[in-house]
């Protein structure tokens, strides 16, 4: 083996063979070799349809997720169901620890309480700051809140409905402008969205969820902040005592 003008040159029985060290396609090759279209495909869908059955209640809290089971009942390799359990860990929908594997996520109360409370630093500095964000941070608000009603008329699914719910609660602390606060309130709707599902679907009360956070809504639209300010305290007051009492979490 030698080189020559940039290249490998290996010799062997029959020819002279040179291998490009630096062209377009070892680049594009190099840049690309790890994406596996079909198989991350084969992962989401697992991971999607794991998560239907956790927010519709099929998988309770506490289940087990047993790959070789899953893989059994899915029609994919175990490696697959292992990836896309990988993804509901990372989302909070499931836990996973040494010598026990994983299972569906269980809320516990102090994690509960612990969210709300940081929920209310992030939204109500968000609520404080209407007057004073722009027409877009208003305007997102205002889309997250009908993308969220419309779901709710339209009967949609428990996941479509957490996600619109959580997606107009980080909608307030966008009012604030900070990139960085949007992230954590991200952060915290990951560990509390397992429970909302679960109250929604227990309560079915995403018709009164939706009037309350109409009804905060027009407060801010009419400049009554401090109205504002206070019923978003409230609501996230009662949202916390709904959450412990409808999953029966044991108050410390």
């Amino acid at each position: 083996m030698y080189e020559k003008n940039g290249a490998r040159v290996t010799s062997g029985p029959d020819n002279l063979r040179s291998v490009p060290q630096n062209g377009p396609m070892s680049e594009t090759v190099g840049s690309f070799g790890t994406l596996h279209l079909e198989h991350s495909s084969t992962v989401d869908r697992v991971a999607q349809e794991l998560r239907r059955a956790v927010f519709d209640g099929e998988l309770e809290s506490g289940t087990p997720l047993r790959e070789v089971a899953l893989a059994a009942s899915l029609g994919v390799s175990r490696p697959t169901v292992r990836e896309a359990l990988t993804i509901l860990v990372a989302e909070g929908l499931a836990t996973r620890e040494p010598n026990r594997g994983v299972h569906v996520a269980t809320p516990e109360v102090d994690s509960v309480r612990d969210v709300c409370a940081a929920r209310w630093v992030l939204e109500g500095a968000g609520v404080l700051r209407w007057a004073e964000a722009d027409e877009s941070q208003r305007g997102r608000v205002r889309s997250t809140l009908e993308a969220y009603t419309s779901a709710v008329r339209r009967g949609a699914s428990y996941q479509e409905l957490n996600e619109r719910h959580l997606a107009f609660h980080v909608s307030l602390v966008g009012l604030t402008g900070s990139p960085r606060l949007v992230a954590m309130a991200d952060n915290l709707v990951v560990e509390l969205k397992l429970a909302l599902a679960q109250v929604e679907r227990i309560r079915r009360n995403a018709h009164d969820e939706a009037d309350n956070h109409t009804a905060l809504l027009l407060l801010l639209e009419d400049g009554d902040t401090a109205a504002a300010h206070a019923f978003l305290r409230q609501h996230l007051i009662d949202a916390e005592d709904d959450i412990i009492d409808a999953l029966g979490l044991s108050p410390n």
